[in-house]
């Protein structure tokens, strides 16, 4: 996977491309990431990028035309043999989807991306009309710039990526994977502070361990984030488990009826 990021604060990303799983997909090659800095495509002597809005009122808007520059000299990619290859172009914004795991998915069948990294206000809206595929964003609330929301998707990607994590059954038993929040995890030791590790998991009964973890991350669920639950694909649980968890939500009613007397 090749991903560029556009960014005004290049900085920001060195530790973060060095470090952990990400570090260790770029040096693999299995991942490539370039950051490039915004301000060596304008071309005034002040490298400007920014300017006040039509119509007054707010902050400062990124101007159209850097932006379009980058978009032209950075997303397409020669091959060698004289074939371009279109990057996914991606503004990350608060305006944009909320990124979920199945988007991480859709997202990571690219095989190129081009990161867009706004500031202050935002970008002049004529950038989203002309060069912008997708909007994306990691939450309803604003930060400074997209380089926070860039990397959240960078790490998330790296993790989708063949090799990259060191046991891939921990990919596919990750939280949201099947629509359901992950279980509870445990280790040495066996007994801390008089708190145990519940028994099943040391009985080494594979098949009793796995129905103790379905029925932990369906009480998750429905006590954390019961809209997951909604969500789920016909014949993805059991009537049994649909038994369970109409027993949980019963319970969570009746608990917050105590709670608020």
């Amino acid at each position: 996977m090749r991903i560029r990021v556009v960014t005004i604060f290049p900085e920001l990303f060195g530790p973060f491309l060095e470090t952990s799983l990400v570090g260790r997909a770029i040096e693999s090659g299995r991942m490539e990431v370039q950051v490039h800095d915004l301000r060596d495509l304008t071309e005034d002597r002040h490298r400007s990028v920014d300017d006040e809005p039509y119509g007054g009122g707010g902050g400062m808007v990124m101007t159209a035309p850097p932006w379009l520059r980058a978009v032209r000299e950075l997303g397409d990619a020669d091959d060698g043999e004289g074939n371009r290859n279109r990057y996914r172009r991606i503004l990350l914004s608060p305006q944009g989807a909320t990124l979920d795991d199945a988007g991480v998915r859709r997202l990571a069948g690219f095989e190129r991306l081009l990161l867009m990294c706004g500031r202050y206000e935002g970008i002049d809206e004529r950038v989203r009309e002309r060069a912008v595929d997708e909007e994306i964003s990691i939450g309803d609330y604003v930060l400074s710039g997209g380089e926070l929301p860039a990397m959240v998707l960078i790490e998330a990607l790296s993790r989708q990526i063949p090799g990259v994590v060191g046991l891939p059954e921990s990919v596919e038993q990750d939280s949201f994977r099947r629509g359901l929040l992950d279980y509870p995890h445990y280790t040495r030791p066996p007994e801390v502070e008089g708190m145990e590790v519940p028994p099943v998991l040391l009985s080494g009964h594979h098949a009793e361990i796995e129905r103790w973890r379905r029925r932990k991350a369906l009480e998750a669920t429905a006590r954390k984030r019961p809209d997951l639950l909604e969500r789920l694909p016909e014949g993805e649980l059991s009537e049994e488990e649909w038994r369970l968890v109409a027993e949980l939500a019963a319970e969570s009613k009746t608990s917050g009826r105590r709670g608020g007397r």
